[in-house]
């Protein structure tokens, strides 16, 4: 009996972000071409790496592209792990959190770590979550959620809940690559996905989810001047987290862990 084509599909490589329409003769998501997708699943496993690695990344630098606007676009790109493979291990900071994470495996997350080159300077784009909410409520943090079983992978992810929370179409961000995994002490394992947005995009904040929506110099993120370590307390232990201080924000925990593993992928690449 024949695998159902989804089997096999899972069971193989595949760039597919989950946004499919051609525009130009290309996906607008994966940047295939029409040809190369249906050939995709015909083609050896060598052949669709060689695609994933080295021809689409090429094709995301090309003149016109949301990536080519962005100052540095080649050496953020070496520094990211590929679109092609999400990491898989279980987050950078895991063994710093193993004792206090709860037994089995934990809930599987993706945000959106958004860059928007402006004449001032790239920017990134954050939200401070509605106060109401139950859980991390009035913090500030990335666009992103929980990875739904019908999401393809940490990308689609990031942009749907993107699209729901801030009214981000598909159209006005292009996704560049993986930052390493982040484990949070509320058992979420967060694969952050950095893209370019276009700055002529307008956030229209969900209200039952977002109650600001603001945008943080690229470069005082990065400076290791902005960043100190503080201590907190939990369940009657002493935790050390990251914390920067910007005007009007507190940007701590998770999101600037997230920011700190940005600068040191870029301090690491040539």
């Amino acid at each position: 009996m024949s695998q159902p084509m989804d089997a096999v599909r899972r069971a193989i490589s595949s760039p597919c972000i989950g946004i499919c329409s051609l525009d130009g003769g290309r996906c607008r998501g994966c940047l295939r071409t029409g040809e190369e997708i249906a050939g995709w699943v015909r083609m050896s496993e060598p052949q669709r790496q060689h695609l994933m690695r080295d021809v689409l990344p090429a094709r995301a630098l090309e003149a016109g592209s949301l990536a080519a606007a962005l100052p540095g676009h080649e050496r953020l790109l070496r520094a990211l792990n590929p679109l092609a493979s999400a990491p898989t291990d279980k987050g950078w900071n895991y063994s710093e959190l193993a004792d206090l994470l709860p037994s089995g495996a934990p809930a599987e997350a993706a945000v959106l770590a958004g860059l928007v080159p402006r004449p001032q300077g790239v920017q990134v784009l954050l939200t401070r979550r509605t106060e109401t909410l139950r859980n991390h409520g009035g913090q500030v943090g990335f666009p992103g959620g929980r990875i739904e079983p019908g999401d393809r992978n940490p990308v689609a992810a990031a942009l749907r809940e993107s699209s729901e929370e801030i009214a981000l179409p598909h159209e006005r961000v292009q996704a560049l690559g993986y930052l390493d995994p982040f484990v949070t002490i509320s058992s979420f394992r967060v694969t952050p996905v950095v893209a370019v947005i276009d700055p002529a995009f307008v956030p229209v904040p969900q209200p039952s989810e977002v109650a600001e929506v603001f945008e943080v110099p690229l470069d005082f993120l990065m400076d290791p001047d902005n960043l100190r370590q503080i201590e907190i307390d939990h369940r009657g232990r002493v935790r050390h987290v990251l914390e920067y201080t910007w005007p009007g924000q507190r940007i701590w925990g998770a999101t600037a862990a997230i920011l700190y593993n940005l600068r040191r992928r870029l301090e690491q690449t040539p």
